[in-house]
């Protein structure tokens, strides 16, 4: 009986138990975003109609006007990722008796832990430019990271 208690608390703590590094990556695999400069380089054209843009890039922050009347449509995006990632585990073999001393396996103990944590924070500014006819006849973008 009692080598399979062990087994089993030795196969749990094993398999329970992820590095730093695998929490890192299981953070950064699960990351999305709608605004990117791939997808304004990818997908919008000049031609395109106002609703082809919001389609792609959804509605814009800022909606104005150039100095000839000309609509002009503003993206501006800042997130910041904030990740914190950790784990610890134990294991303590033994059983307490009566007045509190430690029978069965041996009182062993095992204790411990891992975890990271970063930090940035990202922009991206999209400017769309439209013509008299409401379709795209110039758009810029700029993006930074720190």
């Amino acid at each position: 009986m009692k080598k399979y208690l062990v087994l089993g608390c030795m196969t749990m703590l094993l398999t329970s138990c992820m590095t730093a590094q695998e929490h890192a990556q299981q953070v950064n695999a699960a990351q999305g975003e709608n605004l990117t400069v791939g997808k304004v380089q990818s997908q919008i054209r000049k031609g395109m109609s106002g609703a082809e843009v919001a389609e792609v890039l959804g509605s814009p922050n800022v909606v104005s006007t150039d100095e000839n009347g000309r609509e002009v449509w503003i993206y501006d995006k800042i997130s910041t990722l904030r990740v914190v990632s950790a784990s610890s585990g134990g294991l303590i073999l033994g059983a307490a008796g009566a007045g509190g001393a430690v029978a069965g396996l041996g009182g062993g103990g095992f204790d411990s832990a891992a975890g990271a944590s970063s930090t940035s924070q990202r922009t991206l500014t999209v400017i769309i430019k439209f013509d008299g006819n409401h379709k795209v006849r110039d758009y810029a973008y700029h993006s930074s990271s720190f």
